[in-house]
């Protein structure tokens, strides 16, 4: 019994996920229904990523990553680098997906330069990168994917209403980094030691993962209803490569992930929970999705606050704001978390602490733009 709570104890996100899980099933007891609301589509892009990333990680797949950025000696040009490129690469490969990619190598970078005391707040600003910077796109983020299908709008009238959002937060994400090494903005890092040699031996497993990771883009990019053919592929070519890789795998943060949805699906189902938010939130979508997102994330707020929305517009950006006030406002922050605490075993509450500073500093300057925007119709 000691194990366990010790385990539960170090992983406090999935303590929290499952009992929120569990009380959401107490208040409307599970049935068939549950299974179908389940987003098992990204569940199931999450355990291929989840695999491949691990195999990227194992294999050194990152040094092309690695020897762009050892080029950048100034910490404000590199810091500037890591940043936008978890901004722009999450809006076509996810906001979860680009901090998969990016966090690790932001650690393996600062702590081969000696510049550990700067991870936490860049990785606390890579997130706040790819939660604005999904934001642009349809596909940029979960909940941006559910809106947008309910939308019907185009793909360029969605990212008109969506720029000037996107834009602002990046023009705010320079000014961060300048603040962040305002007492020597020359100040160097030095790469002795990062870049590892590529192993000839594993040839064959780096081809692979490579492929894999290109199958998973398209599945993502294209919304094929055929992700779990390619679940399948993924699983099948890592095991024919390298078996022991699915014993290094994060699946804490696969069942945390649908612990979420569980209570996601479960409170919806309620039938006078879902009354009670229809009299509620009408007129209100903007501080309904920030608040509710922070109980169960924004992926899950709102799906569950779209049948009562009046203001369309309050609502998405009220979900693409939410995730810059807590871990839980959105599921990418909870990945970030997971992968800081990883390589830093038992440092979780300085994680909470240096992230919620810098996201609440973000969404102070944020959220009253972000309300007035919610009043231009997203239909007109």
């Amino acid at each position: 019994m000691k194990p366990i709570l010790r385990f539960l104890k170090k992983e406090m996100m999935l303590t929290l996920s499952l009992l929120a899980a569990a009380a959401a099933m107490i208040i409307t007891p599970p049935t068939a229904r549950l299974l179908r609301d389940i987003d098992w589509r990204t569940l199931g892009i999450l355990l291929m990523m989840l695999c491949v990333l691990e195999g990227f990680k194992q294999e050194n797949l990152l040094r092309p990553l690695v020897g762009l950025a050892s080029g950048l000696r100034r910490m404000t040009a590199l810091s500037l680098f890591l940043i936008f490129g978890v901004f722009f690469s999450s809006m076509f490969v996810t906001n979860d997906v680009s901090l998969i990619i990016f966090v690790p190598l932001t650690i393996l970078l600062f702590r081969g330069g000696g510049k550990e005391k700067y991870i936490l707040p860049v990785i606390s600003m890579e997130n706040i990168a790819a939660i604005r910077g999904s934001l642009l796109t349809p596909f940029g983020s979960p909940q941006n994917l559910f809106l947008y299908g309910q939308a019907k709008v185009s793909v360029w009238h969605f990212m008109l209403h969506m720029l000037p959002l996107s834009a602002m937060s990046a023009a705010l994400l320079v000014g961060f980094v300048f603040f962040l090494y305002r007492r020597n903005l020359r100040e160097e890092i030095d790469f002795r030691g990062v870049n590892e040699a590529w192993r000839p031996e594993g040839r064959v497993k780096r081809i692979t993962y490579a492929a894999l990771f290109v199958l998973i883009l398209l599945v993502i990019v294209t919304r094929t209803a055929w992700w779990y053919v390619a679940v399948g592929v993924v699983l099948l070519g890592i095991l024919a490569v390298d078996r022991r890789l699915f014993l290094k795998v994060d699946y804490v943060l696969l069942v945390t992930f649908l612990c979420f949805f569980i209570f996601s699906s479960s409170i919806a189902a309620n039938e006078r929970i879902a009354g009670l938010l229809k009299r509620a939130v009408a007129g209100r979508e903007y501080w309904w999705a920030i608040g509710l997102s922070q109980i169960i994330s924004n992926v899950p707020a709102s799906i569950v606050l779209y049948p009562f929305t009046e203001n369309f517009a309050g609502l998405i950006y009220g979900a693409d704001t939410a995730g810059l006030c807590s871990v839980i406002g959105s599921l990418a922050s909870v990945i970030n978390y997971r992968i800081y605490v990883r390589a830093y075993p038992g440092r979780g509450r300085q994680f909470l602490k240096v992230f919620t500073l810098v996201s609440w500093a973000f969404f102070l300057f944020v959220v009253i733009p972000g309300l007035l925007l919610s009043r231009w119709s997203f239909f007109s």
